[in-house]
């Protein structure tokens, strides 16, 4: 095999890794704030939750002093029927008993719908309250993880950046900028892998004398489509000698077009 095909190969592999540690060193900060955030959100729900029932029991109490002092005034008002000396008056008098009456029937249904709310908040505030402590620890134990991986894949990151400068070093002039070219225009992959005939990066047939001399792996060539540097892998011995081009799903692939 050309060296200079060998080592770029090699960069591309290592390229290829760079670019996936940085995609998650990138987004393990996203993660964290994920989590912080559902965190917060499940604390602020207890929180109004709790709120919420206080000033529920604060209203269906303030509800009950209505109806305390609207029993009192009937039952002043049923006193006073003994006093009255009129039809009129009497029939007057019932019926501002019926209309507080009413009023009590109207401040019980609001207490009943109170009461109603409040079951359901304190079955939340009770459940959030035992949930809140292990929500806490468990955010806190992930995000230790998150930022463990982190820092490995950095420390990762670094020593494939220095085994990137060693291979950049090994190569011929004019190649290392062959392949930065054509990584720039082809989404960060610059070699492809001549297979069955046909380019694996863009997928299109070659002309036999370029597969062919892809398969020598004795030069630098490029893919007269997409531009990619070819290379040829042997297929397993175990798939015979009638086969030379087939491959097996353990085979690497290469981003497409």
């Amino acid at each position: 095999m050309h060296p200079d095909l060998k080592t770029l190969i090699d960069l591309q592999e290592v390229d290829l890794k760079i670019a996936e540690l940085t995609a998650q060193i990138d987004s393990l900060p996203s993660q964290i704030q994920t989590l912080e955030a559902q965190l917060n959100d499940f604390i602020h729900a207890y929180e109004e939750r709790k709120k919420r029932l206080a000033t529920n029991q604060r209203e269906r109490k303030e509800l009950e002093g209505e109806i305390k002092v609207i029993q009192e005034k009937i039952a002043r008002h049923k006193d006073q029927l003994y006093q009255v000396k009129t039809n009129e008056q009497y029939r007057a008098m019932l019926k501002e008993i019926e209309g507080e009456e009413a009023k009590i029937r109207k401040l019980e249904d609001q207490i009943l719908e109170k009461m109603i709310e409040a079951e359901e908040l304190e079955k939340f505030v009770q459940e959030a309250a035992a949930r809140v402590e292990g929500e806490k620890a468990r955010v806190a134990a992930e995000v230790r993880r998150l930022e463990a991986e982190r820092q490995a894949d950095l420390e990762e990151r670094d020593q494939a950046a220095l085994r990137r400068k060693a291979l950049e070093t090994a190569l011929s002039g004019g190649v290392l900028e062959l392949y930065e070219r054509i990584r720039k225009v082809r989404r960060g992959v610059a070699l492809a892998e001549a297979r069955d005939g046909c380019c694996t990066g863009c997928n299109v047939r070659l002309r036999p004398q370029v597969y062919n001399e892809a398969r020598a792996n004795a030069s630098l060539l490029t893919c007269e489509t997409c531009g990619r540097i070819l290379h040829y892998i042997e297929p397993p011995p175990t798939q015979g000698a009638d086969a030379p081009d087939a491959r097996g799903t353990a085979d690497r692939t290469v981003t497409q077009d």
